[in-house]
């Protein structure tokens, strides 16, 4: 596969990208029902909720439902910090990283490429995962979903991670795996890669006006080259 695109820096989405995290998101999200009296939900409920950060999933699993996260009511208290105490407990007991990750983030790294984490997890989960699944050495810079006043899809997190980054969007490949990372990385213009297998909220990839879908992020690396240096 030979390149083709020239960057300076890559950005990844976290769930569903890097790591699979439904069953630790699965577990808090049925504990949080118990603690509200409610029945739990299948995993695959779960899968297809997560995507636009802690309290559009909560809104979703307590409505059982996609559409809730159109709608700009806030869920209620109580259960966002049952989620988040449970979900504390579960973070990294049973994720892992998806296959080809660790072979692709230390081919960008050989490649002397920075990289960094733009995801709408809570901050607080985002390095303890990393640490969880051996990730966390690989990446410069990590946005979560309370660090800045907007998150996916709106570029802002993206453009940020580029300024810390000392790069412009342009030259930076956002890698993710659903439309949320679509449009924010259009918005913020970044070229934008996705991955076939994370959570699309029950849309198909295939549809997502993206640069390229590739199978796992070590195929990635042979995709991309760096900018040539005299």
């Amino acid at each position: 596969m030979s390149p083709v695109l020239t960057v300076r820096a890559v950005l990844f989405d976290l769930d569903g990208t890097l790591i699979d995290t439904i069953p630790d998101l699965h577990a808090a999200a049925c504990a949080m029902l118990e603690d509200l009296g409610r029945p739990p939900l299948p995993l695959e409920s779960i899968r297809a909720y997560v995507g636009r950060g802690i309290a559009n999933l909560v809104k979703r699993v307590l409505a059982n439902s996609l559409s809730v996260a159109e709608d700009l009511t806030p869920p209620p208290p109580a259960a966002v910090a049952s989620f988040r105490r449970h979900y504390a407990r579960e973070n990294g007991r049973n994720a892992r990283a998806y296959p080809g990750v660790i072979e692709g983030l230390a081919a960008f790294r050989a490649m002397g490429l920075p990289m960094g984490v733009v995801t709408n997890k809570g901050d607080a989960f985002i390095a303890p995962l990393l640490e969880q699944t051996g990730l966390a050495s690989y990446f410069d810079v990590l946005v979560g979903g309370d660090l800045l006043p907007r998150v996916k899809p709106d570029p802002m997190p993206l453009v940020w991670a580029c300024g810390r980054l000392g790069v412009v969007p342009g030259d930076t490949l956002f890698v993710g795996d659903s439309i949320n990372d679509v449009l924010a990385a259009r918005a913020a213009g970044c070229p934008v890669f996705l991955l076939p297998y994370g959570y699309n909220e029950d849309k198909d990839v295939q549809e997502l006006d993206c640069d390229a879908i590739v199978e796992s992020i070590r195929d990635i690396a042979d995709m991309v080259k760096t900018p040539v240096t005299h």
